[in-house]
């Protein structure tokens, strides 16, 4: 290729990103150290709440309360254990007394009691050797957290007669947050080296692969930096590092993966280094840009709604994305540009062809018809068109790429078959999510050895009426003790009340407990809740409890769940149809996004609320998914779909402008993607499964719910459906009605250069001497383990050739 035609494929980006790559790199490794820096300490600042809506009833009741009744909104339990005595006994009495006045005497707690101050029945085990001393720690989570931190560790453990654990909410939430950290940073530890190593099995060369982790890395670090800022203003939840590291290694490695095999491609097409990074970022990098909007777009969607904790995993998913592409189309470049063809460096799988190259060449010496030791020359080994050797002539294609091109057409030849078998599949895969039921987070979250945990347990199992699983009624304005007497009455009147105690009364305030029948956050309790609100009475009430809360997030959810589904699907339809300029693909992509779900959902159900499976991933089942976390992950994994929709559609679109040939351009388009998604779909899986290992369910949860959503959209979906559908459809596929067509000539961002005007019946370029450059089934960049050498530059390339042409 000549100077001047390389000139003219470098665009004005191109130029930007390459001109100093030293100094490129060298600023983004300071501002990498700076991120470090400023990201530090960041989970001690995040919290481990954010399930209830700020605004709703039960929360304004809530904070009432604590500020009114500190001691009705206990958040702090020590369980005072007396061995064999009765807690009655004088020397434990005496003890408990002791601690409770020292508690009482320490800065930032209120609202102190225990069962010697009063004798509460309820605050007595039934067997009577435990109970329970209650106080509340002023201050939101991370105030509250510190002050535990600061006065646990002289309460936990032996105090004469007596046995103290460290139990309630405030503990509940301190245990859930240490676990996640720990936790991450293990999995972190189990994910990167396994990437690494299935980075090395799809490039081949360790140089190629130790790039997309570069990428991550800045994405991660760049990510804490900016979840560190946004907890100076507005509350974070620990669970969002989750996120944070799942995304940023997982989208980084996709958006590498897909940048370098392209650079690798233009390489071995005969580009030099600028040229090859101007195509590459002319396609993929384009691609690369739509892929990070669509991902950004459905994780944006969370911030419609109140609650804390998904609008943290939107702070974070927003962050990891646009840093992850910025550093894939920035520092990526210049990288490459400073490596050019040493990218291929550290071959290491070329150790292990020419091993079986020696052992072929010892069997071929004694072959029938081979003289022995004949040298075929420089040359001779791999005619044009051919890849280590290989003949993939017309009627010879062979290797991954063409097996993934075969199988295309396979499905083709059948698609009605394959549309609806998978289709009905998918949807029964997804029938267990009907009988779904919502609940809330709790200590059970925790591994079952956690103190808190224990704590909890031994309440709700040991002690009379299950202490801390009633409703709260708070009441405010004037009112006389016989219209306080009349209120009871009906509240007690109503059905599923066991018991209701109160009134504490302060000036113009009072509040009742109400304690239910049955479960504290179960349906019967939830009915409860409205019934209660509903009651009439001369005061203003608000209710609040467990169930309260509950039915509050799952009303707050409801409300905006419209909402954050219409952002995605406009959004969505709209920039698919910016990629293709089609009406019917953006809808496709939509539904076959969804269908690629209903695993995810179904599986969630059957193994987390149904507790199939719950000794062999060791967890407790509670019964219910908590309310958050199927709306958190349909945003996730409907964003990752996108993803590699984008990836599909971009190079089947890029084909079919090419050549104007539909079915082709379907094979194509899996041919030279369907490896290249399957590797990072199972290097995302292999991620999100390390992030599974967590011991705290709903990370679990999170973390083994998405990898299978990931690997049935790419091994599924992406495999059966796109091409089933898009075969029935037929170049109808294409169509638009002309202003949209206008429209899209003028504002539409398409993978791929203009190309030369070619007849819709024209050769497609796997039938050319030589093959498309890229093509895997030869061993071309982004091959799959196993597949052929890349050693060998593949001459002539229809679409590489055509690319040349045009630029020239």
């Amino acid at each position: 290729m000549s100077e001047v035609n390389s000139g003219e494929r470098v665009g004005g980006w191109t130029r930007f990103v390459t001109a100093r790559p030293r100094l490129a790199l060298l600023a983004a490794l300071v501002i990498t150290a700076l991120a470090v820096f400023a990201g530090s300490g960041v989970a001690d600042r995040m919290g481990s709440g954010g399930w209830t809506a700020p605004d709703a009833e039960s929360t304004y009741a809530t904070k009432a309360l604590e500020r009114e009744f500190p001691a009705s909104q206990p958040n702090l339990l020590l369980l005072v254990h007396s061995g064999g005595a009765s807690v009655d006994d004088p020397a434990v009495a005496a003890e408990a007394a002791r601690l409770t006045e020292r508690l009482a005497a320490e800065e930032g707690v209120t609202g102190v009691g225990s069962y010697w101050q009063g004798k509460s029945p309820a605050l007595r085990s039934e067997d009577g050797h435990e109970a329970l001393v209650a106080a509340r720690i002023e201050g939101e989570e991370k105030a509250a957290g510190e002050i535990l931190d600061r006065i646990a560790p002289a309460y936990r453990g032996e105090h004469g007669p007596v046995v103290v654990s460290v139990g309630g909410p405030v503990a509940v939430q301190h245990d859930m947050q240490t676990i996640i950290e720990e936790d991450l940073l293990r999995a972190e530890l189990i994910a990167l080296p396994v990437t690494l190593v299935l980075l090395v099995m799809v490039f081949g060369s360790a140089v190629a692969a130790l790039l997309p982790l570069g990428v991550g890395i800045v994405a991660i670090l760049g990510t804490n930096a900016v979840l560190r800022g946004i907890t100076e203003f507005t509350d974070v939840s620990v669970f969002a590092q989750n996120l944070t590291t799942a995304l940023g290694l997982g989208l980084a490695i996709d958006y590498a993966l897909f940048i370098v095999r392209r650079f690798r491609e233009e390489l071995n097409a005969g580009a030099d280094t600028r040229a090859a990074i101007g195509t590459t970022l002319r396609t993929a990098g384009r691609t690369v840009l739509f892929s990070a909007l669509t991902v950004a777009v459905s994780l944006a969607a969370m911030l419609v709604f109140p609650q804390y904790f998904l609008r943290s995993f939107a702070y974070a998913g927003i962050a990891v994305v646009l840093l992850a592409a910025a550093a894939a189309l920035i520092l990526l470049p210049a990288a490459l540009m400073l490596l050019g063809p040493r990218v291929n460096s550290l071959d290491l799988r070329r150790l292990l062809r020419r091993r079986r190259g020696a052992t072929a060449a010892a069997d071929a010496s004694t072959a029938p018809g081979t003289a022995s030791g004949e040298d075929t020359g420089p040359g001779k080994d791999t005619a044009p068109g051919t890849a280590s050797g290989k003949d993939t002539a017309p009627g010879g294609d062979t290797g991954p790429g063409a097996r993934w091109g075969r199988f295309a057409e396979l499905v083709m030849r059948r698609a009605p078959v394959f549309a609806v078998l998978t289709t009905v599949g998918l949807v029964l895969l997804g029938l267990p999510f009907l009988g779904v039921k919502f609940g809330t987070a709790d200590h059970r979250q925790l591994p079952a050895t956690a103190e808190s945990r224990v704590v909890q347990e031994h309440i709700q199992h040991g002690f009379p009426g299950n202490p801390g699983g009633g409703l709260e009624v708070l009441a405010e304005g004037p009112a006389t003790p016989a219209q306080y007497e009349d209120f009871r009455a009906r509240v007690a009147a109503l059905d599923g009340v066991r018991r209701v105690d109160g009134p504490l009364t302060a000036e113009n305030t009072a509040y009742f407990e109400v304690l239910p029948d049955g479960e504290s956050v179960g349906q019967d309790a939830q009915h409860l809740v409205r019934d209660l609100r509903a009651v009439p009475a001369p005061f203003d009430t608000s209710v609040t409890g467990t169930a309260a809360a509950l039915v509050d997030s799952q009303d707050a959810i409801a409300d905006r769940l419209p909402w954050a589904v219409g952002i995605i699907a406009v959004v969505t339809l709209l920039l698919v149809f910016l990629l293709t300029g089609s009406v019917l693909i953006p809808l496709q992509a939509v539904v076959l996004n969804a269908l690629s779900l209903t695993a995810m959902f179904g599986a969630v159900v059957w193994v987390f609320q149904d507790g199939h499976l719950s000794g062999l991933l060791a967890f407790t089942s509670t019964g219910d998914i908590e309310t958050t976390l199927p709306v958190l992950m349909f945003c996730v994994a409907f964003g990752l779909s996108m993803d590699y929709g984008v990836f599909l559609l971009s190079r089947i679109k890029e084909e079919y402008d090419r050549t104007g040939e539909h079915e082709h351009a379907v094979t194509f388009g899996l041919r030279h993607t369907g490896g290249l998604i399957t590797a990072a779909a199972v290097i995302l899986a292999v991620v999100m499964v390390a992030i599974g290992t967590s011991r705290v369910t709903n990370t679990k949860m999170l973390g083994l719910g998405i990898a299978l959503a990931v690997l049935m959209d790419a091994m599924v979906v992406r495999s059966l459906l796109v091409p089933a559908v898009m075969k029935v459809m037929g170049r109808a596929t294409w169509w638009a009605p002309a202003p949209l067509r206008a429209f899209h000539r003028r504002f539409g961002l398409s993978e791929g250069e203009p190309a030369p005007a070619v007849s819709p019946h024209s050769r497609p370029a796997e039938e050319l001497p030589g093959g498309a450059p890229g093509d895997m089934s030869g061993g071309a960049p982004g091959d799959v383990p196993g597949g052929a050498s890349e050693e060998i530059p593949e001459e002539g390339g229809g679409q590489g050739r055509d690319k040349i042409a045009a630029g020239a």
